[in-house]
């Protein structure tokens, strides 16, 4: 039998009776987030209008005898759920317009501006919101009577606020896109409201004129889409050339 020379044995024995030395992982520092910057020279616009064509359907008349306190905030005046609701040349309000494809793997600056959902006449104001990922929704309640706010997201995290009386604002954020977060009042039936949730700046919530309009567009090819909660959703392609503009007309009929 071939022995070890003395040496060699002694280091083969100090190796086997010692476990292996395990080398230290330096934690690297996470990486600063790259923002996308739309080059101001080469920036576009986009703008149109969203309008309603026919015979709008009946209003429905909204009773609150259920709440007296309700019954006092509207000072015993009718209230009427408006959902489709038009001015002048048929312009469409409370349409969510946003881009829908055509900014994918670019990361915008946050809105650091909080966007508000008040509660007021034992309703929800404003009916539609538009809002950023991760931006602050402050829920306020202006009215002498107790509320929740309800949101009922498919994408996010749901939750149920209640508030007092014209208790204090509460925050809370959306941390993904969704288009649209219902949102109810467990307590007053007829209380609803929608919230759009985007991950850039270019959405809008039209008025009674039915308008919208975002500049410094990135030039590309985009799919603009309109939502109603009543009418549907709409959509089309768009090309923004080079500092140039383009137009998103839509029509419900």
């Amino acid at each position: 039998m071939r022995r070890l020379p003395i040496f060699a044995a002694a280091l083969l024995a100090a190796a086997c009776g010692k476990p292996p030395v395990e080398e230290k992982k330096v934690a690297e520092a996470p990486r600063p987030v790259e923002y996308f910057h739309v080059d101001a020279a080469t920036a576009g616009t986009v703008a149109g209008t969203v309008a309603f064509h026919g015979a709008k359907p009946a209003r429905q008349a909204i009773s609150m005898e259920a709440d007296e306190g309700c019954q006092k905030a509207q000072a015993g005046k009718p209230v009427y759920d408006d959902a489709v609701l038009t001015g002048k040349n048929g312009g469409l309000a409370n349409a969510f317009v946003y881009i829908q494809t055509g900014l994918e793997g670019k990361k915008f600056e946050p809105n650091t501006e909080a966007v508000i959902l008040d509660q007021h006449g034992c309703m929800f104001v404003p009916r539609i919101i538009g809002m950023r990922a991760g931006q602050t929704l402050d829920l306020k309640n202006g009215d002498a009577v107790a509320h929740n706010v309800h949101p009922m997201p498919v994408n996010n995290r749901e939750w149920n606020q209640e508030q007092a009386p014209q208790a204090p604002t509460v925050e809370h954020r959306f941390a993904r896109p969704e288009i649209m977060i219902p949102v109810k009042c467990n307590i007053h039936a007829w209380m609803h409201s929608y919230i759009g949730v985007v991950d850039h700046p270019y959405f809008a919530v039209t008025g009674l004129d039915g308008g919208f309009q975002w500049k410094n567009v990135p030039p590309g090819d985009y799919t603009v889409a309109v939502w109603h909660e009543k009418l549907g959703k709409l959509e089309q392609q768009v090309h923004v050339a080079a500092a140039g503009s383009a137009a998103a007309d839509f029509t419900y009929r």
